[in-house]
């Protein structure tokens, strides 16, 4: 089962209760709630009044969308993450991998990740919680070989990794580092950028998000699929990508779709597109 839903960072200059609406009125059913402004750590009041937006509109909370770069000097701070996510009501932290990419990151950097995403799991698990690698370049999680690496090395059962199209990838490139990934994978960010970082209709790469969900269907667990940044920051066309989205959930496999993407070549699973 795929559950459908917003990440709110992807309208974070509206208020909770109206990116609430908005995911509501779209027909999706959960939301990952962004630690930067909707429900920041710092303010449990911030983080009830988001929480409370949630329940009005019957959406659940699959995720807290930290901020958290798991580096040694920030480990103080995640207590504070893990006690916000509860009251927000997510079973999920959405956490970094640092700041510098694998091929660039020295071994003792890599060294303080590891035992600081470690010790984040472990009061994670004393919250009840799961954590997420965010997949994105500038981090350890930058490439598949990479993640799987990394989540070997810290060797938490409450840790593991979302994906989203590496930038500029094509599509039987971008769904062949899923399929590595396997039931590591969480939750799937769900956007069409091409090329770069142009935002397109989510349908504009209809053959990739085909070739996603078909992978998908194939899992032994569920897992959510999250729209972020639609064309133009616009709450208008939230209902369109919505139904988009449903409509790749539905396909059926077949002939293989065509996208602007897919008539493309290069790119690579180590450039990730931003998600801030």
């Amino acid at each position: 089962m795929t559950r459908l839903g917003l990440c709110s960072v992807t309208f974070r200059r509206l208020p909770a209760a109206e990116v609430a609406r908005c995911a509501a009125d779209a027909g999706l059913e959960v939301v990952e709630w962004g630690a930067d402004v909707h429900a920041p750590p710092e303010e449990p009041g911030t983080v009830r009044a988001t929480r409370d937006a949630s329940d009005r509109y019957g959406l659940a909370c699959c995720s807290y969308g930290s901020y958290f770069r798991a580096t040694p000097g920030e480990l103080a701070e995640f207590p504070a993450v893990a006690r916000a996510a509860v009251l927000l009501g997510a079973p999920r932290v959405r956490v970094w991998a640092g700041g510098v990419g694998s091929l660039a990151a020295t071994p003792q950097e890599r060294r303080g990740i590891v035992a600081c995403l470690r010790e984040a799991a472990r009061i994670a698990a004393d919250h009840g919680l799961e954590l997420a690698l965010e997949f994105h370049s500038m981090t350890l999680s930058d490439t598949v070989a990479s993640t799987l690496r990394l989540l070997d090395e810290v060797g938490a059962d409450n840790l593991r990794t979302y994906w989203q199209p590496p930038l500029d990838a094509p599509d039987e490139e971008a769904v062949a580092g899923l399929a590595e990934l396997g039931d590591r994978v969480s939750a799937v960010h769900v956007f069409s950028w091409w090329p770069g970082n142009r935002r397109l209709r989510l349908a504009d790469r209809e053959g990739l998000w085909a070739g996603v969900f078909d992978l998908l269907k194939g899992r032994r667990e569920g897992l959510e699929a999250l729209l972020e940044f639609v064309p133009g920051d616009d709450p208008a066309v939230l209902a369109r990508e919505a139904a988009a989205l449903r409509r790749a959930v539905a396909h059926r496999p077949g002939p293989p779709a065509q996208s602007t993407a897919r008539r493309r070549s290069g790119g690579s699973i180590g450039r990730q597109s931003p998600t801030w």
